[in-house]
């Protein structure tokens, strides 16, 4: 049987390290925004083309050609926003920031195209300052399931993975904000999927409230449904 890994990536943190520390957070903050509804590797590989082509700084990107930027980071999702939106960074970037990027979570969220989960991403492996947990459609359905979120006052699931961060951050300790996020994103790419979970294989399902109750045989109206609503989370 093929053995199944997870395959969630630190992108540039990983890959670039050597990068001067101006260089670097600005590179992470790209990474983040390609990121976005985009595979990994598809991901990484356009922010490896950006790296090779010198466009990983705030002054490169806002003298670059918008159409040279989408060339370099298609196919990731909705590269025409995020190439435009890149532009608008730098320029903020540059104007504001002396070229650095914002080190502040409110700064951060108030640049075109990131949200609260690239936010907490970009201040923890930027910055190295966690002030959140970066909770993706991963994170959000795995403890839903787990019943480890509920809304404030309530015994019902949390709607948004904006909702789960914030029932998350209220009990888990801030020791595991960082950790918790790419151990529940490989466990969601390949054991805990969103559609046919693998409850079979699961080590911890005797502890899963949800373990077999997600029939494999789903109809394709059901299968539609919850489809609609990952995407509707994820924008």
């Amino acid at each position: 049987m093929k053995t199944l890994e997870p395959v969630y990536s630190l992108g540039v943190d990983e890959t670039d390290s050597s990068l001067p520390p101006k260089e670097r957070r600005f590179a992470v903050l790209l990474s983040a925004l390609l990121s976005s509804l985009t595979k990994d590797k598809v991901a990484d590989g356009a922010l490896q083309r950006l790296l090779q082509n010198g466009l990983h700084t705030a002054e490169a990107i806002d003298k670059a050609d918008e159409a040279t930027i989408k060339d370099l980071i298609y196919p990731v999702a909705f590269y025409t926003r995020k190439a435009c939106n890149m532009k608008k960074i730098a320029k903020i970037c540059l104007t504001k920031y002396d070229g650095d990027i914002p080190s502040s979570l409110d700064e951060l969220l108030a640049l075109p195209g990131i949200g609260p989960k690239m936010a907490n991403m970009v201040m923890t492996l930027g910055w190295f300052n966690v002030q959140g947990i970066c909770v993706d459609t991963h994170v959000h359905r795995i403890c839903n399931r787990l019943g480890w979120v509920t809304q404030p006052g309530t015994k019902q699931k949390t709607s948004s993975p904006e909702q789960t961060r914030e029932a998350l951050q209220r009990w888990l300790p801030k020791e595991e904000w960082v950790r918790i996020n790419p151990l529940l994103v490989g466990f969601g790419q390949t054991i805990c999927t969103p559609l046919r979970p693998r409850c079979g294989m699961c080590t911890v399902s005797e502890y899963c409230p949800s373990a077999f109750k997600e029939s494999s045989t789903s109809s394709s109206k059901s299968k539609k449904s919850e489809s609609s609503s990952l995407r509707k989370l994820e924008r």
